[in-house]
């Protein structure tokens, strides 16, 4: 068999066929042509942030990012741990959320509603306790308004940092303001609507994050026991640094998770933004990385 020529559009082919499985599924080309196929208004016009940044390779790098920030709420974590099968189907649970976040930011008004309430379904029935003794109820709107904004800050954060095209202070704005619409359809009170509401609320749950045991685990098997191929592990292990460098500090502590300033200037960050261009390379031009299940 013939190899694709280095930097050649076979292997671009390769790359991005095999990227677009991994993220979107076995069902990807059918949710793809559904999600942009299916005539009717959307939630988000094509000139919103949202599609801007949830259409970006930097979502690789800020997805593992907000994994590891919103473990450190214990009740957020016990409820991932006890009920999302992280471990036993990784990939199944990544290709759900991206399959969401297609939706909801590409897709018709009333399909993103539907996969809103499909969530909000599922959150209903996801309750217990910590093994601390603490009950939790994933549909708590207090507990629901800490996943949107620890992911909403991440995702921006790691655009900022990673994008091909940052966004201007006012489309950051936008962008926060683009995500309340989802977080509120799934039952998040209030969501911030800016850029400074969203760190005002971060700060506010600040006194209620901590790592946990199960925090940590998710961590090691994040960054140190991932499911992919050998091949792989080392551009992987380069996403995985850059996701760790994007936390704020004191999450990277709690997490015991090293960070080294002067490597991350020097070393970190530059490989994560070659490493999001190859990607970005190869998924260009028709499949952003959010809507890789349409």
């Amino acid at each position: 068999m013939k190899l694709p020529a280095i930097g050649g559009p076979a292997l671009r082919e390769q790359l991005g066929n095999g990227l677009f499985a991994r993220v979107a599924g076995p069902d990807g080309p059918r949710n793809r042509a559904r999600i942009h196929g299916t005539p009717g208004p959307r939630w988000f016009g094509p000139e919103r942030p949202i599609r801007r940044v949830h259409g970006d390779a930097s979502m690789f790098i800020g997805g593992l990012s907000a994994l590891l920030f919103q473990s450190l709420h214990p009740l957020a974590m016990a409820a991932v741990a006890a009920h999302s099968g992280y471990r036993g189907d990784p990939w199944g649970r990544l290709q759900r959320t991206s399959t969401f976040l297609a939706v909801t930011t590409y897709g018709t008004a009333e399909d993103a509603q539907e996969a809103c309430e499909q969530v909000r379904a599922v959150h209903e029935r996801v309750r217990g306790t910590t093994p601390e003794g603490e009950p939790y109820h994933a549909a708590d709107p207090h507990l629901l308004g800490w996943v949107h904004v620890a992911e909403a800050d991440t995702f921006l954060r790691a655009h900022q940092r990673y994008g091909a095209r940052p966004l201007t202070e006012e489309e950051c704005d936008g962008y926060v303001a683009d995500t309340a619409r989802v977080a509120a359809a799934l039952g998040a009170v209030d969501p911030p609507t800016s850029r400074a509401e969203l760190a005002e609320r971060l700060e506010m749950y600040r006194a209620e994050l901590r790592a946990t045991a199960a925090s940590r685990a998710a961590a090691r098997f994040l960054l140190l026991e991932p499911p992919v191929p050998l091949a792989v592990r080392l551009p992987y292990g380069v996403l995985a640094a850059n996701a760790v460098s994007l936390l704020p500090s004191w999450a990277a502590r709690e997490l015991r998770l090293p960070r080294l300033p002067v490597v991350d200037e020097v070393c970190v960050r530059p490989l994560g933004g070659l490493i999001t261009s190859v990607v970005r390379w190869a998924m260009a031009p028709s499949r952003p990385v959010a809507s890789a299940a349409h």
